[in-house]
């Protein structure tokens, strides 16, 4: 057999080396969802389709206590020269109900600013169960002068929140990070 000859055959078997790995490459994916639907494993990963055996249309959230309405009741105070406040004062809420507030902030000052928000609670004992997902006060903001933004605040109430609360006071303070401090006083020295 010439070398020719085996080269070309070597050539013939890698080809169809090739042609099998991109065919089972290609084959993966599909194959792969298929096991996982049948198994139930990566379920959250199946996006638009439904889970397998529930009913059509979103999934009701079981955990909604729609039995009590909470009055969530939104508060803002501003320790600076800028304006902050809730785009609505109060909201009615079903404990284990997912609920997106916004809140407006704009610095009028003519110098950027750095600032962050600290929440406070009323009733205190509520504040175990004001569960935020997402919220301004997470993080320290940069405002130009004259910036407007508005930040979200996504929260859920525990459906564990004792039977007697039905209004929490969620309140923000906003103050500015960084600024100048004034000297600390001097006290005089010794005299001789």
């Amino acid at each position: 057999m010439s070398v020719a000859r085996e080269n070309l055959r070597m050539v013939g078997k890698l080809v169809v080396i090739a042609v099998g790995m991109f065919a089972f490459g290609y084959a993966l994916v599909p194959l792969y969802q298929k096991i996982c639907e049948v198994t139930g494993i990566n379920i959250l990963a199946l996006g638009e389709r439904q889970v397998p055996g529930a009913p059509k249309g979103l999934p009701a959230n079981t955990q909604i206590d729609t039995s009590r309405t909470i009055t969530v009741e939104f508060d803002a105070n501003a320790r600076g020269p800028w304006e902050f406040r809730p785009t609505q004062r109060s909201v009615q809420v079903h404990p284990g109900q997912l609920t997106t507030v916004m809140y407006e902030f704009q610095n009028v000052q003519n110098r950027r600013m750095a600032a962050q928000a600290i929440p406070s609670y009323a009733p205190r004992n509520s504040a175990a169960h004001f569960n935020k997902l997402e919220c301004f006060c997470f993080n320290q903001y940069t405002l130009e002068p004259g910036e407007k933004k508005e930040w979200p605040v996504a929260f859920v109430i525990d459906p564990r929140l004792p039977k007697d609360v039905t209004t929490i006071t969620l309140s923000y303070t906003f103050f500015e990070v960084g600024a100048a401090m004034p000297p600390a006083p001097t006290l005089p020295g010794p005299t001789s």
